[in-house]
């Protein structure tokens, strides 16, 4: 078998940024929650004494169990690098939505921000897709994006 699983997001807030993307951005619980610590995971993450919190949300438009949006916390943290949209390594994460600008808006009213501004692109397959990148309350870009015929 070779399947994607998942992408991890590790949050200064957990349980805060989990209830954000089910709120906001339609995930839902599948009851995978974690509260991990021991030997095995100290050789995985090469860090003494981890511990890892948090839930496995499965993302909107899929199956019943994966693929999944895994949110965790460490008992200790590294200082927060800001999320740039040019730095290397993973970007942002994207949803097709219906409308936009109305989950741009509840993204704000949930914490959230904008990075750039609302565009629409015209492709020469006579399609057209409006597009947005936010960020989530603890600055993880989201790229929002609808589509339609021009």
């Amino acid at each position: 078998m070779f399947r994607y699983v998942h992408t991890n997001i590790i949050a200064k807030d957990a349980r805060l940024l989990i209830d954000f993307y089910k709120k906001v951005l339609h995930c839902e619980s599948i009851n995978e929650t974690r509260d991990l610590s021991g030997e095995w995971l100290d050789r995985l993450t090469s860090l003494n004494g981890a511990r890892i919190k948090g839930e496995h949300l499965l993302l909107p438009g899929y199956g019943e169990d994966h693929p999944t949006l895994e949110i965790f916390s460490y008992d200790e943290m590294k200082q927060i690098v800001p999320a740039e949209i040019n730095r290397p390594g993973i970007a942002h994460i994207a949803f097709e939505v219906d409308d936009v600008e109305a989950t741009l808006a509840e993204i704000i009213k949930a914490g959230g921000s904008t990075v750039g501004e609302l565009v629409t692109a015209e492709y020469p397959d006579n399609r057209k897709a409006v597009f947005i990148y936010a960020q989530d309350p603890e600055g993880n870009i989201i790229e929002l994006q609808s589509w339609s015929r021009a």
